[in-house]
């Protein structure tokens, strides 16, 4: 080859390597964009204009897609998951990038699995069941606000009005059960349930809407959630409207899509609007905007000149703004260097004779990338701002509320996921920190053209009577009592009676009583009967305890109770010796003793330098004696020495104690009762083992079995205020208890009829006595506040003195029960404290006497002794004797200092003498 032909060949492949290139970076011409939603529908009228709007907006644009049409392929489902899966299969064969839609949260179900294979984006305006947001369904993207939302802006408005129950009335397919779904988990945030779900099936006709509103009816919740689509939604309310059900007490919560209902139709059309008077209706919220106000010019104009009777609603925002949500992905995604092409999937072909064409279907190869560039969108719309956060949902959901009144509808609020409920627009608040705490809504006009708010439930079948459950007891008929079917009467059902007339509504009541009047009734019984719904609730002598909460809601306490121990007590005979009781016959001896001990050490540290303490050996033990016990009486002011005044404080101080304490022993032994068995609180009656008797039907047994670990054998039923009496006059010697254990209340009705009993230790429970109501019943609630208005009256305690005027025991004072003797263990800190105190002062004192005589020996030994003294001293043996110790001590402290003095003074005058001789001396 020579060198000419071979530059032409490498021409010749450069060119064909530039035609490659540029073929490859070219935008094709045009791109097809599918459209699926049913068009003679509220929905799909606005959508289709909206959608065919921004098609042509898009095209006219030359800052999108550049260079390339985008062409629209519509299909219509016709309202039919089976028409809308089969036109879904046909949009896929013309090699679609993107599907607008599905309307239909039961057609994005099944579609969505055909987008997962084909790997076609889905961008839904409509479609709005939470479920749709699952990781299974990646190619489905959200372009309006998910019911997820809009449940929380139902439960806010609920919480709002303070109601706790609700009735949920949805369409029976995917868009119905997954909004009804969110609605009972915002609804449990908020401490609120869906207590009936009125389940409607699609297509259902007016009898059929008309037997699910009648059954609804019968519950007690009058707050109704309306979450259907429109069509259904207009038989519903021409249905609720025959059964009088939008009148006064009702409260009517629609979701959106009546709004789209009422904003697509004009006024002079509406002519059911007397079916939804008082209504609150919420509404996607869109921010006002220049760009807004201009699609709904262009929208109105294009409605017109196709003669389209019906108007726009917010759901043809969000269509609008879907199609240039697809438009900006698909120009990042050609400006990115990608080629829009498709590929056959080898596991989709058709069999012999098949006509379904399913090797028609090509996978979108670039379809990944597209989702990825949708996801990052981010521009602002005729909706406002179009951006998708984490979850895959469009960031700043807020919805309007509305509230039905006249010819029309009037905005009452906000609601935002940033701040909950407010009058300012959610655009404003975005701006601000996030504030749930101030909710505010304006005042709404309710059905029956009530300004008052409906307390939001009634009476389950409409107004039966109450169903209250009461104990038929054998004892303590104060508390509750039976007379006959009906007719029962007592403290308790006083406060229940007065209480409920305190209602701003009424309450018509039936009386039901449990038992034979023979036994007690199980008290947690009764109380699971309410729970079971064989009763509303339940009156009496109810204590709220644990168990009892677990399956009931009771109301506030009008009784404090507790558990106590109550025992049998025997007055104390007089004695002539009762004075002797208050010390034991050890603390008698020891207290004794240390006032000897005392005495002799003060007189040891006195005896020296006082003359008080000194004599004969006789006078000396006297003194001894009547200084120890005179102190109980008097403080001596002649002690001399500083350790004996020292000794003295400190001994004056145990006296003082000694003194206090054998006078308020004395006393108490003197007025109090001694109890027979020893129990003198919950401790010892733990350690016991000693029958223990309870009242029956009551949550005491089972306490004291888990609570307390006592065996079940040491425990005995009680019913009635004699079987309480007999039984611990008999003591567990003869068949009786040693204690009973109960609650208060009904031991002070017992102590006021015998008075040999009293009331040992303290209180070891603390609950009260409340009144047993269904779970989350409204009525709990009211009760409790009616409760705490006869509280604050004072007419819960005008009701009490009413039933209890009956004076009880003289004196029922607890602390003056089981008084004990004391014993030298109450005061052996304080004895072995002067103990200590009398040998240290006894170890000080020998110290200074043994230093003293030492002095005192030492200046004898100097001293030049004389004839007679050196003659004694050869008959005295060496050492000191422990006489002349004794001597010394027995001798008086000034008369030692002067011998000593004067010893120390003849020895200077004898140096001074000898010291002159020696002068002399040396003179000579």
């Amino acid at each position: 080859m020579g060198a000419a032909q071979l530059v032409a060949w490498f021409l010749a492949l450069a060119a064909a390597a530039g035609a490659a290139v540029s073929a490859a970076g070219a935008r094709p011409s045009e791109v097809a964009l599918g459209a699926l939603f049913t068009y003679d529908s509220t929905i799909g009228r606005a959508a289709r204009l909206a959608i065919e709007l921004a098609v042509d907006d898009v095209n006219a644009d030359g800052t999108v897609l550049a260079g390339t049409k985008l062409s629209l392929k519509s299909r219509d489902t016709n309202c039919s998951a089976f028409l809308g899966t089969v036109e879904a299969f046909q949009l896929m064969e013309e090699n679609v990038v993107a599907v607008i839609g599905p309307q239909s949260s039961g057609i994005g179900h099944v579609i969505s699995h055909v987008a997962n294979e084909l790997h076609v984006p889905l961008l839904s305006f409509a479609a709005t069941d939470p479920a749709l947001a699952a990781l299974e369904y990646p190619y489905f993207l959200r372009t309006t606000i998910s019911d997820y939302f809009q449940m929380n802006a139902v439960a806010s408005i609920v919480d709002y009005y303070q109601w706790k129950r609700v009735t949920a009335i949805y369409v029976d397919d995917d868009y119905g059960r997954g909004g009804v779904s969110a609605l009972g988990d915002a609804l449990a945030t908020k401490r609120a349930i869906i207590s009936y779900k009125a389940a409607i099936p699609p297509n259902s006709n007016a009898d059929v809407i008309s037997d699910v509103l009648v059954r609804a009816n019968m519950m007690e919740s009058r707050v109704m959630v309306v979450h259907v689509n429109p069509d259904t939604g207009k038989r519903i309310f021409s249905a609720a409207n025959k059964l009088q059900m939008v009148a006064s007490g009702y409260v009517w919560i629609v979701t959106d899509w009546l709004a789209a209902v009422l904003d697509s139709s004009a006024s002079r059309d509406l002519k059911d609007m007397s079916h939804i008077q008082g209504l609150i209706v919420l509404r996607q919220h869109t921010p006002e905007s220049d760009a807004k106000n201009k699609f709904i010019s262009k929208w109105n104009t294009m409605a017109r000149n196709r003669s389209v009777t019906s108007g726009l609603n917010s759901y043809g925002f969000y269509a609008y703004d879907s199609v240039w949500t697809v438009a900006r992905a698909i120009d990042q995604f050609l400006d990115s260097g990608q080629q829009i092409n498709f590929s056959t999937d080898p596991r989709l072909h058709d069999s012999n004779g098949n006509t379904l064409r399913l090797s028609t279907l090509k996978i979108f190869d670039g379809g990944e990338q597209m989702l990825q560039q949708l996801l990052l969108t981010n521009f602002t719309g005729v909706t406002g701002p179009v951006q998708f956060g984490s979850d895959r949902n469009l960031v700043r959901p807020a919805y309007d509320i509305l509230n039905v009144g006249g010819s029309g509808s009037r905005l009452i609020g906000y609601w935002s996921n940033h701040s909950g409920l407010s009058i300012a627009a959610p655009e404003i608040l975005y701006q601000k920190p996030p504030n749930t705490s101030a909710q505010q809504l304006y005042n709404v006009l309710w059905p029956g053209d009530s300004t008052t708010m409906p307390r939001g439930w009634v009476f389950r079948n409409n107004g039966q009577a109450l169903r209250v459950g009461v104990p038929n007891k054998a004892s303590f008929k104060d508390l509750v009592s039976s007379r006959g079917p009906g007719n029962v009467t007592g403290y308790c059902i006083d406060v229940f009676n007065t209480a409920i007339k305190l209602l701003p509504y009424p309450v018509p009541v039936q009386f039901v009583t449990i038992g034979d009047g023979t036994k007690n009734p199980s008290y947690i019984g009764i109380v699971s009967m309410v729970a079971a719904n064989t009763l509303d609730a339940a009156v009496g002598d109810f204590a709220i305890v644990r168990n009892g909460t677990a399956i009931s809601e009771y109301t506030q306490p009008y009784v404090e109770a507790g558990l106590v121990i109550v025992a049998p007590v025997k007055q104390t005979p007089p004695s002539a010796w009762a004075f002797l009781k208050p010390f034991t016959l050890e603390m008698w001896c020891v207290t004794g003793a240390l006032f000897i001990l005392v005495g002799v050490v003060v007189w040891l540290l006195e005896h020296r330098i006082n003359e008080d303490f000194r004599g004969s050996p006789r006078r000396q033990v006297i003194t001894i004696i009547w200084f120890s016990f005179s102190t109980m009486f008097t403080a001596h002011k002649n002690i001399l020495s500083a350790l004996g005044r020292f000794v003295l404080i400190i001994w004056l101080f145990v006296v003082l104690i000694i003194n206090s304490s054998y006078t308020a022993s004395l006393t108490s032994i003197l007025t109090v009762q001694q109890l027979d068995t020893g129990i003198t609180g919950l401790d010892s009656l733990i350690a016991s083992s000693l029958p223990i008797g309870y009242q029956n039907g009551k949550f005491t047994k089972k306490y004291l079995i888990q609570e307390l670990n006592i065996p079940e054998s040491r425990l005995v039923a009680l019913n009635t205020i004699q079987e309480y009496a007999d039984a611990l006059n008999r003591g567990p010697n003869y068949g009786g208890v040693a204690v009973i254990v109960d609650e208060k209340p009904y031991i002070d009705i017992f102590l006021s009829y015998y008075c040999n009993f009293r009331i040992v230790g303290q209180q070891f429970t603390r609950e009260g006595w409340g009144f047993a109501f269904q779970r989350d019943s409204p009525l709990a609630a009211d009760m409790s506040t009616a409760i705490l208005q006869l509280s604050e009256s004072g007419q819960l305690q005008r009701i009490h003195d009413e039933w209890f005027t009956r004076r009880g025991c003289a004196s029922d004072d607890e602390s003056q029960v089981g008084a004990t003797r004391l014993g030298v263990g109450s005061f052996s800190g304080l004895f072995l404290m002067c103990a200590l105190i009398c040998i240290f002062a006894l170890v000080v004192f020998f110290i200074r006497i043994c230093w003293q005589y030492n002095q005192y020996s030492s200046s004898e030994a100097a001293r030049e002794p004389s004839a007679a003294d050196a003659d004694a001293i050869q008959r005295r043996p060496s050492g000191c004797s422990f006489k002349e110790l004794l001597q010394f001590v027995d001798k008086k402290e000034e008369e030692i200092r002067r011998k000593m003095k004067r010893r120390s003074s003849d020895k200077d005058n004898q140096a001074a003498g000898s010291s002159g001789a020696l002068s002399v001396t040396s003179a000579y």
